[in-house]
């Protein structure tokens, strides 16, 4: 495929060929963005003064998506050489990915390399939603298998603590909650909108089950230190955890985990991953 071919159809060469691709740049930590001097280049903006108004735009874009434009843009000034060595300094904004996917949609559509761009954001953007949602449900399941764990293990150790008997148990557990929710289990289950048979584990994403799995290790480590405390004790150990978790998410800014969203069910990830080693075990065969 010669060069013009390649210009007029990047997507069909694969994503390492794009123009696109070739100014992207990775920071110290790994992170893609592309410069907007860079992208203005390519989109055939000969005049930053006009491709400036296209980035304006685009933030306008982001913020009415209620995405946080800090994410996306980030303005800064740079050095650029202007010949015989010498330098000046000009301004410039680096750009996610889905930044450069709201500057291309707000760029001039007359032009083929806009439409082209359009074309490589989008799918590129897609992938990578796609790549953050299996990283996401990874992640779901890892902490709700040892958030299970970890309750097992809790209330082995409040039973040394006294609480023996289910409604014992389930008071217990509501101790936690209130700490941390300052709702009751039934009152947790309403404000989410789950159905009877819904369990909150269940519909938690990986934020608000780390704040649980935190709140159940630590009240079972405080408990191992008073073994013989008693039921009571046992309570108001769990509640004072809970609300100190509380207490370090409001204080890390975090959102409060009654405030979270509610996902789909762990269960639909499980079978859905099922399957995949199912598929996979039948093609190896």
């Amino acid at each position: 495929m010669d060069d013009i071919t390649k210009r007029k159809n990047p997507v069909l060469t694969g994503a390492i060929d794009s123009p696109f691709e070739k100014i992207k740049q990775l920071d110290n930590e790994g992170a893609e963005f592309w410069s907007s001097r860079d992208l203005a280049n390519i989109l055939e903006y000969g005049d930053y003064r006009n491709f400036s108004n296209v980035v304006a735009n685009a933030m306008t874009a982001c913020m009415a998506a209620g995405a946080s434009v800090d994410d996306h843009f980030v303005e800064i000034t740079d050095m650029v050489p202007i010949g015989s060595g010498a330098t000046r300094e000009v301004s410039l904004v680096l750009l996610s990915r889905y930044a450069c996917y709201l500057v291309v949609q707000n760029a001039d559509p007359s032009k083929e390399i806009v439409a082209l761009g359009q074309t490589y954001f989008a799918i590129q953007t897609r992938k990578q939603e796609i790549a953050t949602l299996a990283l996401e449900e990874e992640q779901r399941l890892f902490l709700r298998t040892e958030l299970s764990e970890h309750n097992r293990q809790l209330a082995g150790v409040a039973k040394g603590a006294g609480v023996v008997k289910p409604i014992d148990y389930a008071i217990f557990q509501d101790h936690g909650y209130r700490g941390l929710y300052r709702m009751t289990h039934r009152e947790i289950h309403q404000h989410k909108g789950l159905k009877k048979s819904q369990k909150i584990l269940d519909h938690m994403g990986p934020t608000e089950l780390a704040a649980n799995l935190f709140r159940a290790t630590q009240t079972e480590e405080k408990l191992k230190k008073e073994p013989t405390c008693g039921k009571e004790r046992a309570n108001q150990v769990h509640y004072e955890v809970g609300a100190k978790v509380r207490q370090t998410i409001a204080e890390l800014d975090g959102t409060m985990p009654e405030n979270l969203p509610t996902h789909d069910s762990i269960k639909k990830i499980e079978r859905k991953k099922n399957k995949l080693l199912c598929n996979k075990e039948e093609s190896d065969e």
